[in-house]
């Protein structure tokens, strides 16, 4: 289980390896918290629900980016843990839970603001490990 950040001149480019789905899922939320902000100083306070879904493991992974994405600066909700479960039953659904506090942008070391998830260079592969690269656009 981990995840590196790519060299690129713009944007954030991550790399997944995970034993599974929910794990890989689980470092994806991760990744974009830490390079969102520390996720060490984050304190479980409160918690919120949240879903993503797609037609397919690449649908599913953009929709996931967006909602962390949301959470994180939309609702202004730092994240210190989530627990997850990935449902296939023909479509992919994530049920989440996140951990967290409102975010305080000092408290937390907020560090880019994350525009938006894209398709570009988006890839995935599930063999004996899970495989996922993703672009950010910051």
């Amino acid at each position: 289980m981990s995840y590196n950040f790519l060299d690129h001149a713009t944007d954030a480019i991550i790399e997944i390896r995970a034993k599974n789905l929910k794990e890989a899922f689980t470092v994806t939320a991760n990744a974009i918290i830490n390079i969102t902000l520390d996720q060490e100083k984050v304190e479980e306070k409160n918690q919120k629900e949240i879903m993503a879904k797609g037609k397919d493991l690449r649908y599913l992974l953009f929709s996931w980016l967006e909602e962390i994405v949301f959470v994180l600066i939309t609702e202004g909700f730092a994240i210190k843990r989530v627990e997850l479960d990935v449902l296939e039953d023909g479509d992919y659904t994530i049920n989440a839970r996140a951990y967290g506090e409102p975010l305080d942008f000092s408290k937390h070391n907020f560090k880019v603001e994350i525009k938006a998830p894209t398709f570009y260079d988006m890839e995935i592969k599930k063999n004996d490990e899970i495989y996922m690269r993703f672009l950010l656009d910051l």
